[in-house]
């Protein structure tokens, strides 16, 4: 054996290499034939030059790939023979070579670490109980009939503005320096009450407004507003309520029910209470399965290969980058946005590969697979939870790398599942 390994880390192997007697010329030999066939060297027709004047030429380069060739066949045999399961690529270090005689070099590689998990058995978690109230269900139904409701105003001047409603008012900015600029000016404008469409701040200022009435709402634009001359800028906005709305919605009759695709108005209440239940019973164990990740976490420590972080926190980086485009960041924002938040990220990616490596441990541990019966009956519950055809989220799951994706997430269910079994959950 021509090599010896060393551990540098949980996650990091070292190959040193030592071949006293190394002959290359062989190799060498054959690639300056190869090379001839495609060459074109001045004063000869392609793959004509004399070998020797290939070798002058090309000579160089073509002993350093043989070089490279025999240094990465000797690291794959290597890797092979010590069942060594990789990550990322090699970093080779103290390349030492005397053509015709000898060659020496390390390999470091990275691997996936070996996770040895303490005793759950102590642990205990707390789940989020699942209620569904009767004013989640009338929003639902709210939502159906928005699009018939009817905006009218509020006769009566005692009323005060309150979350929900509509605002109808003038608004204009005025800066610290006195200035006010025509993109903070506003007429008529119409504003939901409570949907977060103004920065933080304004629209609670107004709660509480009388129609017909005048006032002054100061704020603090905050730190990572998208426009630069207005992060942390303070702000008076100079608002005058001119009008309350409200929509008045229609009754949600049987007849509604049917054109909404139920049966009725009681099946219409029975099913969004079913689905509101599943939906908030997701998001506990959701909740739940991040605490349980946190845990074991913050209990097991080990290694993460580097590789793996930073093809996960690339992977964030993408995601993040097109959700901010989507919301209008142009490329400058978006690099100004990571270079504050790269911490963070940096952060997430490490916890989310220490997650992947823990989950896929217990799984093996636990011998938990996916099977055609899981995948079946989770298409079935995601047609039945959005409403859609089977046939349709069939057809959105025959491709072959979202079905994998779905599997995997069955997997990892199924292993949350084991987990709580073996932990206390009140």
């Amino acid at each position: 054996m021509a090599y010896s390994v060393e551990s540098i880390n949980g996650c990091t192997k070292k190959l040193v290499f030592t071949f006293d007697k190394l002959d290359l010329s062989e190799q060498i030999k054959a690639a300056v034939k190869q090379k001839q066939k495609s060459v074109n060297i001045k004063g000869f027709r392609k793959g004509k030059a004399p070998l020797d004047m290939v070798e002058k030429v090309y000579g160089p380069q073509i002993e350093s790939d043989a070089l490279n060739r025999f240094v990465q066949q000797e690291l794959f045999q290597a890797v092979t023979e010590e069942k060594l399961r990789v990550v990322g690529y090699p970093n080779f270090e103290n390349i030492n070579y005397e053509a015709g005689k000898s060659v020496s070099f390390d390999a470091l590689v990275e691997i996936f670490p070996e996770v040895k998990l303490k005793e759950m058995k102590g642990l205990s978690f707390s789940k989020d109980a699942v209620t569904v109230t009767d004013e989640e269900v009338e929003n639902v139904k709210k939502n159906y009939l928005n699009s018939r409701a009817e905006m009218k105003e509020v006769s009566d001047a005692k009323v005060k503005l309150a979350k929900g409603q509509f605002a109808v008012f003038n608004f204009q900015g005025e800066k610290e320096d006195g200035e006010r600029p025509e993109n903070m000016k506003g007429e008529e404008f119409l504003l939901e009450i409570g949907s977060g469409q103004f920065i933080p701040g304004f629209e609670d200022g107004m709660i509480g407004m009388k129609k017909g009435e005048k006032k002054d709402i100061n704020l603090t634009f905050p730190a990572d507003y998208h426009v630069a001359d207005l992060k942390d800028a303070k702000v008076k906005f100079e608002v005058e309520l001119l009008e309350i709305k409200e929509k008045a919605f229609p009754e949600f009759s049987d007849e509604l029910a049917k054109e909404f695709g139920f049966e009725s108005a009681a099946d219409f209440t029975a099913k969004t209470k079913e689905n509101l239940t599943s939906q908030k019973e997701k998001q506990a164990s959701e909740k739940l399965n991040q605490e349980i990740l946190e845990k074991l976490i913050a209990e097991n420590t080990f290694d993460v290969p580097a590789a793996l972080v930073a093809q996960q926190e690339q992977y964030l980086r993408e995601d993040l980058t097109r959700t901010l485009k989507s919301q209008g960041f142009n490329d400058s924002m978006v690099g100004e946005y990571f270079n504050k938040w790269a911490g963070d990220l940096s952060e997430k990616a490490t916890f989310q590969v220490k997650s992947g490596l823990i989950l896929d441990n217990l799984a093996n541990e636990f011998k938990v697979e996916a099977t055609e019966a899981d995948f079946n009956a989770k298409v079935e519950e995601s047609a039945k939870l959005s409403g859609l055809e089977l046939e349709q989220v069939k057809k959105y799951y025959s491709d072959a790398k979202i079905k994998q994706n779905l599997m995997y997430a069955i997997r990892e269910e199924k292993t949350f599942d084991m987990i709580k079994a073996k932990v206390t959950v009140k």
